[in-house]
C-alpha cells in the first residue's frame, strides 16, 4: 500500500487552448460584484478564466475575445496592460 501522488491540477489556457497545471497559469476573475482582476493567489471568490504567461497566447485570447466570452463580460484595457506587464516581468525574471 503506497502513497498516493497527489493530483496535480490542470485548468485549460484561453489563448493555446492547452491543457497546463493550475500553477504555470495567471487566473483572471470576475467577482460576485462583477469586478474583474487579476487573481495571484487562485482563490478569489468568483468565475476565473486561465491564461498562459505568454505575450502570444494574451493576444490570441483577445482577438478571438476568449476572455471576455469565458467570464460573461466586457474586459476594460487596463486588465489587458496589467496582464500584458505581469508577462514581461515573468519573461524578465
Amino acid at each position: 500500500m503506497g502513497i498516493k501522488p497527489k493530483k496535480v491540477p490542470m485548468r485549460m489556457c484561453l489563448g493555446c487552448r492547452e491543457m497546463r497545471p493550475k500553477a504555470e497559469l495567471r487566473r483572471i476573475v470576475k467577482s460576485p460584484e462583477g469586478a474583474i482582476g487579476i487573481d495571484l493567489k487562485g482563490k478569489a471568490p468568483g468565475r476565473g478564466a486561465y491564461i498562459c504567461l505568454s505575450e502570444q497566447c494574451l493576444k490570441k485570447a483577445r482577438k478571438s475575445r476568449a476572455l471576455e466570452r469565458a467570464l460573461e463580460t466586457s474586459i476594460e484595457e487596463e486588465i489587458y496592460a496589467r496582464l500584458e506587464a505581469e508577462i514581461r516581468e515573468q519573461a524578465g525574471e
